[in-house]
């Protein structure tokens, strides 16, 4: 049976039958068909106030959920608002779908509104760019898109449609219309490495005393957490992880040994007195690397990624294992079974040695989690959110140093991704709109979203997106009057005299957000920190809790970890 449809629509019913979450964007003429067949048949699609809104909401809804984020845009300027979430999800691994609205090809090049070289501009930030040239291949290339999206290492696919496919009639057969399954969500495929390098591997694990494993964003992308979970604690291993790695096993877990890098607390010098480093889905950037001074030269390194191309990019590795995480990592458990009660009770007090250093770490920085100091601590500030956030809360943390400062103490209380930074690109502004991507995956997990008054600056607008779609969660503001980031790097560089262009305007969000019509939380001292963030989870509605933290450029870096910053010419120590 035939039946005739828009171009606009076709694509609308191809995108139902992945049974999607919402689609964040703002309309333009060439999509009205496309907008007009997902109210009738019944799409979510949430108008969004600023196009880089939409494209950070659909990666945090696909970080957190693990099926394809959904995002739209007009043409020109609507297109290129894409390109820093985009970079975001093409870095971060984020399977996502973006519709990008272009001109009618009848008058392209002849100065159309808005018209610009989009898909040049696009290509380099996305997996894949698919242009609809022949409206009857539209079935085709959005099955297409949501392969791409999701096999292999995910990320994001934009389908480039000229006004003229929009708008445009053909007659479709039914058999036309069909979606596979598998490309829902991620991970589409699984894969597994060579059994010769696996089996090497398996025995370099069995012997090895002070292992340690590190893990990154790749296990979440595998959905493996539990999977890697069972396997730490069938040997006896302790876990490392990076901002992304978050939650590879929980924080509160006796085998996590915290973030590593830049930013540690115990776990540079676990790596530093190992001798087996098993990576996981780590592409060992410079974050995690601290700036590629970890591991130290000389260590033995077992690499397993989904992405061939990582493998040597920054450290050798004595074995790469090219494979999914949670595939191979269920293979070595099941070949080193028969020797893992062995080697667990080998292990054990090696495993328990972690528990004693974290404890003496908290110890150690206990004057500054439990800090009394006015204005507001961060660490004091992440200390009550651990205390207050249950078991399957959720916090986002924008760019800059509020993902250092969640990464580095934010405890997540089982496996899986509860912490979503945007590390792929690491751009602020993320905050507010995650939040608004991430309420779409659970109607009653606490959801929290760290940002700096700068990155909120930035999203202010999309209050009234959230507003509208009435969804509850907290965007805690971390007020410190600057652009604290660039403020405490040139303290550290320059010295007391030296900040320029990095101070912001003392203001009150709490009365923004009251203006805006959500709820307004001022805290400025750490004894309203509780009530604050109890007041905040009953609310009904966004709410914005404003925490004046510290002035002081020499706080405003993670400090926790007590290490002394020396400053070479040319470093960039944070």
């Amino acid at each position: 049976m035939t039946i005739e449809l828009t171009g606009g629509e076709a694509i609308a019913r191809m995108i139902s039958l992945y049974n999607p979450g919402p689609i964040y964007g703002m309309g333009g003429f060439q999509l009205l068909p496309f907008y007009d067949a997902a109210r009738r048949i019944g799409l979510k699609h949430y108008l969004i106030n600023d196009e880089r809104a939409g494209i950070f909401a659909a990666d945090a809804y696909a970080k957190i959920s693990g099926r394809v984020g959904l995002a739209d845009a007009t043409l020109g300027p609507g297109a290129t608002n894409l390109v820093t979430g985009l970079v975001e999800a093409l870095n971060a691994g984020t399977p996502m779908v973006v519709l990008v609205g272009d001109s009618h090809r009848e008058h392209s090049w002849k100065n159309m509104t808005q018209e610009s070289r989009q898909t040049e501009i696009l290509r380099p930030a996305v997996k894949e760019l698919l242009r609809i040239e022949m409206i009857s291949r539209i079935p085709e290339l959005v099955r297409r898109a949501f392969a791409v999206a999701t096999s292999g290492r995910p990320g994001p696919v934009v389908i480039d449609v000229p006004e003229d496919i929009a708008h445009g009639v053909h007659e479709f057969e039914d058999q036309d219309f069909y979606a596979v399954a598998a490309h829902e969500a991620i991970p589409a495929l699984r894969c597994r490495p060579e059994r010769a390098p696996l089996e090497k591997a398996a025995g370099m694990l069995a012997d090895a005393r002070t292992p340690i494993i590190l893990a990154g964003g790749g296990v979440h992308l595998s959905d493996a957490a539990g999977t890697l979970t069972a396997f730490s604690e069938a040997l006896n291993i302790p876990v490392a992880h990076t901002l992304s790695g978050k939650g590879a096993i929980a924080c509160t877990s006796g085998l996590n040994a915290g973030l590593f890098g830049r930013y540690d607390r115990i776990a540079n010098k676990m790596i530093e007195e190992s001798d087996l480093i098993f990576v996981v889905g780590c592409k060992l950037g410079e974050i995690a690397t601290k700036r590629f001074t970890v591991p130290p030269r000389g260590k033995t390194i077992i690499h397993l990624d989904l992405l061939p191309e990582e493998f040597g990019r920054t450290t050798d590795c004595a074995i790469a294992l090219w494979g999914d995480v949670g595939a191979t990592i269920a293979e070595l458990k099941d070949m080193l079974a028969p020797r893992a009660a062995e080697i667990k009770a080998r292990q054990a007090g090696y495993a328990a040695d972690v528990v004693k250093r974290m404890d003496v770490w908290r110890q150690d920085v206990s004057p500054r989690l439990n800090s009394d100091e006015t204005p507001v601590s961060m660490a004091r500030m992440l200390t009550e959110l651990n205390k207050a956030l249950p078991d399957d809360g959720i916090l986002i943390a924008d760019g800059g140093f509020a993902a250092h400062w969640g990464g580095l103490l934010f405890d997540t209380k089982k496996p899986g991704r509860a912490f979503v930074p945007d590390r792929g690109f690491a751009s602020i502004g993320y905050g507010v709109p995650a939040a608004i991507g991430a309420r779409a995956t659970s109607p009653t997990r606490p959801i929290f979203a760290i940002t700096g008054d700068g990155g909120f600056n930035m999203m202010l607008g999309e209050l009234e997106t959230a507003r509208r779609l009435k969804l509850d969660f907290t965007i805690i503001v971390v007020n410190n009057a600057a652009s604290g980031y660039i403020k405490a790097l040139q303290h550290l560089m320059y010295g007391a005299e030296g900040y320029h262009a990095s101070d912001l305007e003392e203001t009150n969000y709490a009365k923004i957000g009251e203006a805006m019509g959500v709820t307004g939380i001022r805290v400025e001292s750490p004894d309203q920190l509780e009530g604050a963030i109890k007041q905040s989870m009953a609310a009904k509605g966004p709410v914005i809790m404003d925490v004046v933290v510290t002035r002081d450029p020499a706080k405003m870096l993670p400090g926790v970890d007590n290490r002394t910053v020396k400053v070479k010419k040319g470093d960039r120590i944070a």
